[in-house]
């Protein structure tokens, strides 16, 4: 089947894929970058057991953060149901002002904006579906839509897949009773959201700036993905520093951000397993 695919990149690039090197792609995906033979290099995903539409979806993220021209993201080349094509991005130290650029960048991505919340389809956190298309009462209403389409959502995977007790059943129907004033004071603005950035989903390019990759986009609230830039190590204090000069938060911010947390924590509970429940149940009993 790998075979079938790099016969398929080369008759749509018209030429022979010379070379490959394999890269770190993540838990999920086999990544290489490679070598044609009229000396162009490209980064390339394949999953041969991935859903159908994976690609698909990471391509159009791509393509809705490039919109913005805020931060730097890879071309898109091919995309087809196994694998991503993307322009090669030959990777550098970072710039002595690194954190600050990347700060004020994020906060400019925020300041592209939607009429509605969600997107125009449905796509993928790491390898769990991620449920953006609103219903009516969602598309102007933040908070609906985050508890509903995104702790709600999560909720039910761990029901199916057996890591809802009681302990968390009670937990989620005591949350939803609070969730108006956990957000209360919360902006009721859809901004553009990378909505996957950890220190592992942006690369440092050849000029010593960021690039972002590895997309779970949707318009949602910004405290929501700059919450998930604390998860799994954090960024530094001079990255949010910059991004509060260029677009201030609001007030409460800091109290909030347990609860967006809550979304990727669970999401790491379904993905890979009770590791997770203990931080999931103190995320919760944060606001209980």
């Amino acid at each position: 089947m790998k075979s079938e695919i790099i016969r398929n990149i080369e008759k749509k690039l018209q030429c022979k894929i010379v070379s490959s090197r394999s890269v770190g792609g993540g838990c999920i995906n086999d990544a290489q970058t490679i070598t044609t033979s009229d000396n162009r290099q490209y980064f390339l995903k394949m999953n041969l057991n991935s859903a159908n539409d994976m690609f698909f979806k990471e391509a159009n993220g791509l393509l809705e953060l490039k919109k913005a021209s805020a931060i730097r993201v890879p071309e898109v080349i091919l995309v087809d149901t196994n694998f991503i094509l993307l322009e090669q991005i030959n990777t550098g130290r970072k710039s002595k002002t690194f954190d600050e650029d990347f700060g004020r960048s994020f906060a400019n991505l925020h300041q592209f904006t939607s009429e509605h919340f969600g997107f125009y389809e449905d796509n993928y956190i790491g390898s769990t579906p991620q449920k953006n298309i609103p219903d009516n009462d969602e598309k102007n209403n933040w908070i609906k839509f985050y508890f509903n389409k995104r702790l709600l959502f999560q909720y039910k995977l761990l029901e199916k897949n057996g890591y809802a007790d009681s302990a968390i059943k009670r937990r989620i129907s005591l949350l939803e009773n609070k969730i108006e004033n956990i957000l209360e004071g919360s902006e009721n603005i859809p901004s553009l959201l990378h909505g996957d950035l950890w220190s592992g989903n942006y690369l440092v390019d050849e000029n010593g700036n960021a690039c972002l990759i590895d997309p779970a986009v949707y318009y949602g609230n910004r405290e929501a993905d700059l919450a998930m830039t604390k998860l799994f190590g954090g960024f530094s204090s001079v990255f949010y520093k910059s991004y509060q000069e260029v677009f201030p938060l609001p007030d409460g911010y800091e109290y909030r951000e347990n609860i967006y947390k809550l979304y990727h924590i669970m999401n790491h509970l379904n993905l890979f397993g009770g590791g997770y429940y203990h931080q999931t149940i103190s995320l919760m009993d944060y606001y209980l």
